[in-house]
Formats: C-alpha cells, structure tokens, sequence
C-alpha cells in the first residue's frame, strides 16, 4: 500500500521513509491537508497528517469521497478533527497518544529562561558587538513559586525542573498527580495559582472547558512582573487580551510556542510575503515576548516516537486491530 503524508518537515521526511521502509511506500508532501490540498489524496486508502492539518467536516468529506479509509494524525492533540463527521463517514482516525514528555517541557523551560534572562536581546547585541548589560537584568527561580496549569506526563516533567531548580510548586488540574505531590506540589484553585505564581506554565489539551483558559480575567490577576509560558496550544490563551496586558506594560515575559492563529502560518516561510494577521504582528514587537513556531515536540527523540507509533497505527488498520491511539470509531461504552 501507498501512503500519502501531509506536512512533512525535511527534517522529517527520511525518518518517515525509513520507518515505512520494507512495509509500505509512503509520499511525503511539504504541503498541509486543508480544503485546497485534500484533492491530492483522492487513491489513497491511507493518509498521515500533520497537527496544523484542517480534519474538518469538508476536508474529510473530500477524503472519504476520494477513497481514503484511514487517517493516522502524527501528534497527540486532535482538536483539529472532526471526529463525530469522521465516524459517520467510517474513517479509521488514529493519533499518537504519547512521545517524549520531556522534549516539551524542556523547551517550555528554555522559553521561560530565555525570557527571563534576555538571551534574544542578549545575543543579538553581541552580534553588534554591543556588551552592554543595560536591559538584560533576570532573576534567580530558586525559592520562587512555578504554577503548573495540567499535570499529566508533561506537566509532570515540567514539576521535576521546576523541584530541580527549587521552586514552590503549586499545580491546577482535574485529578492530582502522585508524581507531582511528592515533589512537594500543593495543588489549588486556578485563581489562587494565577495569583501566587511568578511562573505560569500551561500543559493541558485545548477543549472546549480550556479555550481561552488564560483570558482577561486571569490575565488580570497574574502578578505584574510573572512570566508566562505556553508550549501546549494556541487556544488557551485569549492573545487579543494578552496584548492588551502587554501594552499596558505588565509581565516580566512571555514565550509562546504556540498560537491560536497559528495554522497556515506555522511551519511555512512567509518572510517574503508579510503576514495579515494584526495581533501576530504585534505581539511579536514586544521586547519581553519570545514567540517559536511549535517546535516544543521537536527533538530527535520525540518525532521518532511519533513516527513509530503512527507505523503501528497503520499496521493496526491494516490487521483490524485496535490500540489506545485509535480515535474513530469510539470504543464502547462500558
């Protein structure tokens, strides 16, 4: 069988090829699965997406009519699909639950601390030869207080750097994690965490309970001087609010790896071509902002999980087989 892939990095393209290799052919496409694009898959049994792709009701409309049966996302969020339309249509939809908690809370940790200690700016006046310290004055973690917003497996990793760097801990999710309790996390309200922390990190999925779960009102009661830390989805922050915030000169910084714009923009060069979106533009202007194209994941270690579990997924398909990754069609009820 061939596999068509959407949204393929060049760095990713010969891990994928390798990974396929002896199994299945596999085409790898640098462009992303949107209304334009899904034509393209019209043949194909089965397709691999990347997180930016467009699985909404049209696109996978286009896909089931053009033959497709199984769709393997390669990522662990899918709010991107519309899994009630993919399962009227009978599309097998299946992602990758887990990867490398720790390439994203490590990169969430180099955004707090390139934030913190001004290395963008830093860096870029040596490149003038400028060595001036006027402007790069940080602070030290130890003894200062990190609110960690979702404690599963990444938030958990987060928790350890955080207790490593000897921080009070305060943690706000649905259920408490043991792991994080040990370490000396007190978990509290979200308005007490929003109140108390000098860090904020956020670590939960984006739905619909989490939209915009950093807007204004918690924006208003973060202290004046706390750094904020987004490596998990655009749509939790309100940025409309956040920039307002900003302007008005508050937070020590901000570093964000992700954007509730982002698609069709992230993971593309439009240094030629300017970008329309205002609120991007702005936000980006801001000398306390450190903005990354959700790269968090990135790592060696992490995409070849990622591309491992989305060859299983495919196999499973393949032999009628289900696994903890498998979306549509929905396990029963038990």
């Amino acid at each position: 069988m061939e596999i068509l892939a959407f949204g393929v990095q060049s760095d990713e393209k010969p891990l994928i090829e390798k990974a396929f290799a002896g199994q299945h052919d596999v085409r790898c496409l640098d462009v992303f699965l949107n209304k334009d694009t899904a034509p393209i898959a019209a043949g194909y049994e089965a397709i691999s997406t990347s997180v930016n792709a467009d699985l909404g009701a049209g696109v996978l409309q286009t896909l089931a009519a053009g033959g497709t049966q199984m769709i393997a996302q390669r990522s662990t969020g899918f709010n991107n699909i519309d899994l009630d339309v993919a399962e009227r249509l009978a599309l097998r939809v299946a992602r990758v639950s887990y990867y490398s908690p720790y390439s994203v809370a490590e990169f969430a940790w180099t955004l707090a601390m390139a934030v913190n200690r001004r290395i963008i700016r830093a860096a870029s006046r040596t490149r003038d030869f400028d060595f001036r310290l006027d402007g790069l004055l940080g602070r030290d973690m130890r003894g200062r207080t990190a609110g960690v917003i979702g404690t599963g497996k990444i938030g958990e990793a987060f928790t350890r750097i955080a207790h490593g760097f000897g921080m009070e801990l305060l943690g706000w999710d649905i259920a408490e994690n043991p792991a994080c309790t040990a370490l000396g996390m007190t978990y509290v309200e979200k308005e007490r965490l929003l109140a108390e922390s000098d860090l904020i990190s956020l670590h939960v999925p984006l739905l619909p309970a989490t939209h915009h779960i950093i807007g204004a009102d918690a924006l208003a009661r973060m202290k004046d001087d706390a750094i904020l830390v987004n490596s998990s989805r655009g749509g939790l922050i309100d940025t409309t609010a956040l920039v307002t915030e900003l302007r008005a000169g508050r937070f020590l910084g901000v570093g964000l790896d992700v954007y509730e714009a982002e698609a069709g923009l992230f993971f593309l060069d439009k240094s030629l071509e300017g970008v329309d979106d205002d609120t991007l533009a702005r936000l980006v202007t801001f000398p306390n902002v450190i903005v990354t194209s959700h790269q968090a994941y990135y790592t060696e270690d992490a995409v070849g999980q990622i591309i491992d579990a989305t060859v299983r997924n495919v196999a499973d398909y393949l032999a009628g087989r289900r696994s903890d990754n498998v979306l549509v069609p929905a396990l029963p009820a038990r």
